[in-house]
Parts: C-alpha cells; sequence; structure tokens
C-alpha cells in the first residue's frame, strides 16, 4: 500500500493544475466566442493590435467592419477584436480651445530644407554624416 502512495501523490501534484489549467482556457475561450458573436454596430471596441474603432458592420460571420476614423471603413477578421471598450466623452476639461494653440512659423532655408524658428533663433538642419 505504501508503494502505491507515492506515484499516486505525483500523479495529482501534476494532474490537478492541468485540470484546472485546462477549465480557466475553455472559460477564456468562451467569453472571448460570446463576445465576438454579441458585437453590434455602434460598439467601440480595442482590437488585439491596440486600434480602438467603431463597429460599423457585424452581419458577416468571420469579418467585421469597424470605422477607424470618421468616414473610413476598414474590414477585420472578427478574431483581431479583443475586448469591448467604453465609448470615449470629451468633458470640458479635455476640450482645446482653438484660440490657445499658436504655430510655429516655418522658415525657408537656403538649401531648401525646412528650419523651425523658436523665440527669435534658428534651428540649424540636422547634420548629415558621412558628408566632409
Amino acid at each position: 500500500m505504501n508503494q502505491l502512495l507515492l506515484p499516486l501523490l505525483l500523479m495529482l501534484v501534476v494532474a490537478i493544475p492541468l485540470v484546472m489549467g485546462t477549465r480557466k482556457q475553455k472559460k477564456a475561450a468562451a467569453a472571448q466566442q460570446e463576445l465576438l458573436s454579441s458585437l453590434a454596430p455602434g460598439d467601440r471596441v480595442m482590437t488585439t493590435s491596440g486600434l480602438y474603432a467603431t463597429v460599423a458592420d457585424a452581419s458577416a460571420d468571420t469579418t467585421i467592419d469597424l470605422e477607424i476614423a470618421e468616414g473610413v471603413v476598414t474590414t477585420w477578421l472578427r478574431q483581431a477584436v479583443r475586448e469591448k471598450v467604453e465609448p470615449v466623452v470629451e468633458t470640458d476639461e479635455d476640450a482645446v480651445d482653438t484660440d490657445e494653440v499658436v504655430e510655429s512659423p516655418v522658415v525657408e532655408s537656403k538649401d531648401d530644407e525646412r528650419v523651425e524658428e523658436k523665440s527669435g533663433a534658428q534651428i540649424a538642419p540636422p547634420l548629415e554624416h558621412g558628408k566632409k
């Protein structure tokens, strides 16, 4: 009896984490499948590559149309959608007053390279290595 106890305990120590890991993976896969099947136009999502977009059309089985900018719709595989995210709501603190934004003037140099002027001083164009 004692000879069988040690191998049985070793098998349990190995088998229990494997079974628990498999259950966790199955639950995660089921949750992802539920997410992909519940997508509807207007949902805000993030893809696996980190792109935020709005679902434009979700009628196809394997693909989904995402609007990544106003008027720009691209087609993606459904599996590329990572998660639903909350829509971005712009508050008064986030809004930028357009009167406050000041662009620095651009001055053309003799070599037709763009040089920005900052507080009255010119910034030299980048040095080109290898030229002497």
